[in-house]
């Protein structure tokens, strides 16, 4: 198992990277993915607001015209203005809805293109074997004779 994070290698089993301490995703269902949940409930909220918008902008006019008395420009710009301010919570959410969807795009496409695995070795640039560190000190030296005068 390779960290998702620096690329090193890690024992199965750990939550967390030893090299570099970023979380590993070891059991996909310890937590659900808030993209899955995300968008259904900025429907709902969509759906939630204009029922609740339409409603209480019908009660508003009804308080203004038969508790306050209210003249009908007064009333039509009230109701206008909390239709606006409606509108615009809405766009708030639909925007929030689409950004979520482009945004998941752009992390599966980036998650596609790069990976943090290891790469194949390169090829050996030395053409014979190099002899061990162990082979280099326990080999046997050849005694070097010395012509004495």
């Amino acid at each position: 198992m390779y960290c998702s994070s620096c690329g090193s290698a890690v024992p199965a089993g750990l939550r967390y990277c030893n090299h570099c301490g970023a979380k590993l995703s070891t059991n996909p269902t310890d937590a659900p993915d808030s993209s899955e949940l995300f968008p259904e409930s900025l429907i709902w909220a969509i759906v939630s607001v204009f029922v609740v918008g339409i409603g209480a902008t019908i009660g508003l006019m009804a308080v203004m015209k038969e508790v306050l008395h209210f003249d009908l420009g007064l009333i039509m710009f009230f109701s206008l203005l909390s239709f606006a301010l409606m509108t615009g919570i809405e766009a708030v959410f639909i925007w929030l809805l689409l950004g979520r969807s482009r945004s998941g795009k752009r992390q599966l496409q980036a998650k596609e293109r790069s990976t943090n695995e290891l790469s194949e070795a390169p090829p050996r640039l030395l053409s014979e074997p190099v002899a061990s560190v162990t082979d280099q000190t326990t080999r046997a030296f050849e005694p070097v004779y010395e012509k004495r005068k």
